[in-house]
């Protein structure tokens, strides 16, 4: 596999860190960091991920090379020149790197956000900073020191890398493809019909985001209105013309394997439309006076949680006020998804020692005694990292993320220095299981549920300690992998070293300031007042502080609690990957090979927030732009999908800020197709109340 996606060959002599490197590199890091963070807030959540740069920064190296001046210029000893050349695949590579550590929104961004608009606390820009940039940071330092590990042995192959670096080769290597248009061709009229036709869904003809047939067929049924809507209800025949809804959450369709979607997708129907409706419809737990799918937090009555009411001054619990106030009670769907979030930890654990034990075994074995391959030695000519710089970045960077905690009350000392513990124990074991089996065990509700413990009724401590304890370890693995595809195309460690810090730091500070400033300048931000502007990640962020910090498990999911039995989930994660993967030994070429339990259960770790409708929707454009293209047009999906896909994600998002900025005081004439909520009694209580109310 390897042999096949990596070259074994190496010329050292191809510029790497050149000014092409620096100035796109910076440029496609700010671009991504402020159009991730952008959209993180609104109702569609899309995201720009590396593809975007990989794609964009080719051509525009390549004009680059034709363009600028080949002078040579010495600055303090140091020979440098604008143009070193034709561009190339390693400056490319670093372009990428650079680019993709803004893919992503830094985590610490939610404690942020809901200290602000929900706790009523501004955390102010300083601690903030402080806050994002360590989280961020340690994770690299961690990063660094397990190379050894998971880098640069050959066992450890790392398989999402494997796509990557053969579309580099694509790109760079004169190779023949066939096809009418170039790939370069294909972005640009995806981007094109992508940016124009935002323009109907975005702001002329909103209603096409969500065409909720149930809704519309019948506006006065409070079930159908349930079941139909794609944003508080279930998404049952709610469709869309808008690739946000497609895109949004998810990703693009084209980036899943076919047989990986087919799973996700039998998970959410499974979770979503066979087992939610049965246990809400007879009201398990009393949950039928909730809306059926929602990350809101209620009373027993069914009217909304007001956390302001068990809260001392200093935002801690007060157990006497939360006795009299009554006990956290949350929908069906919500505390469905928390246990089968512990089902799915346990699942994959098992199914990848049923499936990958051996090899993972037999590789890390190998890692200790093989030989180098022929990418570690053509690497061994370049100069290493010092492990000393590594070292310096996580001292400082701990020193200040301890001292921040403490000094602005993020959570004491002691608990800090526990937070890091977790992703220094565990990186390289997990980054071991994802090296081989592209599979990462989360440790999410684990941290959750140690802090929830520990130090109960402290909700920001609880979300403060999940960002150093499991999104540190999330933001290293990630930084291994851009490693790793660095080791396969042969860039220098230090150039990478440079590139990532580079992008993290970039990252860090545009995403922080455009949350604060959409914070300051968008009047209802993450309120149901504002459509566009919902949160919705940072709705679910901030129920989790409340349920697992503020009221904590030992109340939610205690003796006397009704949402107990869900904390014994994690025995069916243990049990049922056993028999598919009996059946897929037993039947190498039937359909249970394509039966994968941990990726049936995860659908439910993103839901809620993610709209139903998103997921139905993503599913259908899966089905036409992989299964049917991939089927009946081989050599045409494999050249033009992915470049395709790119360019509808950058043609929108380009659509959506130039609407934000250009037409924000502009408003489209009314009529029924700007109406945005079909299905209005979805959200407002459950069928239960509703019914007592209309008798």
């Amino acid at each position: 596999m390897v042999r096949i996606a990596v070259s074994n060959k190496d010329d050292s002599g191809l510029p790497t860190l050149t000014f092409r490197a620096w100035l796109l590199g910076i440029i496609f890091c700010a671009i991504l960091s402020f159009v991730n963070q952008f959209y993180w807030f609104r109702q569609n959540q899309l995201t720009l991920g590396s593809s975007v740069v990989q794609i964009l920064s080719f051509p525009l190296g390549y004009v680059m090379a034709k363009l600028l001046p080949t002078r040579k210029f010495n600055t303090f000893g140091w020979e440098w020149t604008l143009n070193p050349g034709p561009f190339n695949i390693k400056e490319h590579v670093l372009i990428t790197i650079t680019g993709s550590s803004a893919s992503y929104t830094a985590y610490a961004i939610d404690v942020v956000v809901i200290k602000r608009i929900w706790y009523h606390s501004d955390l102010g820009f300083g601690a903030s900073y402080l806050l994002v940039l360590t989280s961020q940071l340690i994770g690299y330092s961690f990063a660094g020191l397990a190379c050894r590990f998971l880098i640069y042995p050959a066992a450890m192959i790392w398989p999402a890398t494997l796509l990557t670096a053969t579309l580099f080769r694509a790109f760079h290597e004169k190779q023949s493809f066939g096809g009418k248009f170039s790939r370069t061709a294909v972005f640009w009229m995806a981007f094109c019909a992508s940016f124009v036709w935002y323009f109907m869904p975005g702001f002329l003809f909103p209603a096409l985001s969500m065409v909720p047939v149930l809704c519309i067929v019948m506006p006065s049924s409070v079930i159908a209105h349930q079941l139909g809507d794609g944003n508080n209800g279930l998404g049952i025949l709610s469709f869309t013309l808008d690739w946000s809804t497609f895109a949004a959450y998810m990703g693009s369709p084209i980036a899943y394997p076919w047989a990986m979607t087919c799973n996700m997708f039998f998970g959410f129907v499974v979770i979503v439309w066979i087992i939610t409706p049965a246990a809400y419809y007879a009201n398990t737990w009393q949950t039928g006076i909730y809306p059926i799918y929602s990350a809101g937090l209620y009373l027993s009555n069914g009217s909304n949680y007001d956390i302001a009411m068990v809260m001392t001054p200093s935002q801690k619990l007060d157990p006497a006020l939360y006795e009299s106030y009554g006990p956290l009670r949350m929908t069906f769907m919500l505390a469905l998804t928390y246990g089968i979030g512990f089902a799915a930890i346990f699942s994959l654990i098992v199914y990848v020692a049923l499936h990958y034990g051996k090899d993972i075994v037999q590789r890390v074995r190998q890692s200790q005694s093989m030989d180098d391959d022929i990418h570690m030695e053509l690497m061994r000519k370049y100069q290493e990292v010092p492990h000393w710089w590594y070292v310096l970045v996580f001292v400082i960077t701990f020193v200040v993320a301890v001292a921040a905690c403490e000094a602005f009350g993020l959570m004491p000392w002691y608990w800090a220095i526990l937070s890091v513990v977790f992703p220094f124990v565990f990186t390289v074991p997990i980054g071991i299981i994802q090296a081989i089996s592209n599979q990462q065990p989360s440790l999410s509700l684990i941290t959750e549920f140690i802090i929830g413990y520990g130090r109960a009724g402290d909700p920001i401590a609880n979300v403060t300690f999940k960002v150093y304890g499991y999104i540190v370890m999330v933001q290293a693995l990630n930084l291994l992998q851009d490693q790793k595809l660095g080791h396969y195309m042969k860039i220098p460690p230090r150039h990478m070293f440079i590139a990532q810090v580079t992008g993290t730091l970039i990252a860090g500070t545009v995403q922080l300031g455009v949350a604060h400033w959409l914070m300051s300048r968008i009047e209802g931000i993450c309120t149901p007042e504002n459509a566009t502007w919902t949160c919705r990640s940072a709705a679910a962020f901030y129920s989790e502080s409340v349920i697992w910090g503020l009221i904590g498990p030992s109340r939610m999911f205690g003796t006397v609690s009704p949402y107990r039995p869900m904390l014994y989930l994690f025995v069916l994660g243990v049990f049922l990957p056993i028999p598919f993967w009996y059946l897929s030994k037993r039947y190498p070429n039937s359909l249970w090979k394509h039966v994968h339990i941990p990726v049936i259960l995860s659908i439910a770790g993103s839901m809620p927030p993610v709209p139903t409708h998103s997921i139905v929707n993503w599913f259908i454009a899966a089905i036409f732009l992989v299964y049917i293209w991939n089927k009946y047009q081989k050599r045409s999906w494999q050249r033009y999908a992915f470049v395709m896909s790119a360019g509808l994600d950058s043609g929108l998002v380009l659509s959506g800020i130039f609407i934000f900025f250009a037409l924000q005081n502009v408003h489209p004439p009314k009529w029924w197709g700007t109406a945005t909520n079909f299905c209005p009694n979805a959200g407002v209580g459950g069928y239960i109340s509703t019914v007592k109310s209309s008798n």
